[in-house]
């Protein structure tokens, strides 16, 4: 099922999240950025917010690097955007801070990264709006293992607990 993507706007809706400034670690920043950017592409077909997600990776890891986790981060988003139930929201290019979903999907990796299940699969369900988690938890996975094996791990702080993605899960829900 294909969703579109709502940018968020200047003026917040009543289910959006507040908004996280931008951490100051590249780990997370690669991961929110990239989302973002990968997913906006995806929408929009704009091949400039594939060029702002390369420029991003290239510029922190090399181009070698980039590439590889750029096709990582491909399958993820892709994942999420065929499993989607719901709008995925993402703040706009150059936003100097993340929304409630680029929020989750970074906690996702995170958690993929330091064996977090119950929040992993709480988060995952939560972005996406559905239980049937298991094409998005893959490609999670192998983004979290590529991140890793460039010395790319998200901080153990960018998961969110189980209970928070839940919370997220059942307010989209009423």
């Amino acid at each position: 099922m294909a969703n579109p993507v709502s940018n968020a706007s200047a003026v917040p809706s009543a289910r959006s999240a507040k908004i996280v400034p931008l951490p100051a670690r590249a780990p997370e920043r690669l991961v929110g950025v990239g989302f973002r950017c990968w997913l906006a592409g995806l929408s929009t077909g704009d091949i400039k917010c594939w060029e702002d997600a390369w420029n991003t990776f290239s510029g922190m890891l090399g181009p070698e690097n980039a590439k590889t986790l750029l096709l990582d981060l491909s399958k993820f988003v892709r994942a999420v955007k065929a499993n989607a139930q719901r709008d995925i929201e993402i703040s706009p290019a150059g936003c100097r801070s993340f929304c409630r979903d680029e929020c989750l999907a970074i906690s996702i990796i995170a958690a993929c990264q330091h064996g977090e299940r119950q929040a992993l699969a709480a988060s995952v369900a939560a972005l996406i709006g559905s239980d049937d988690i298991g094409d998005t938890l893959n490609g999670a996975q192998a983004l979290a293992a590529a991140l890793r094996s460039t010395n790319q791990m998200l901080c153990a702080d960018s998961v969110c607990p189980a209970t928070c993605a839940l919370r997220v899960q059942r307010r989209r829900l009423m």
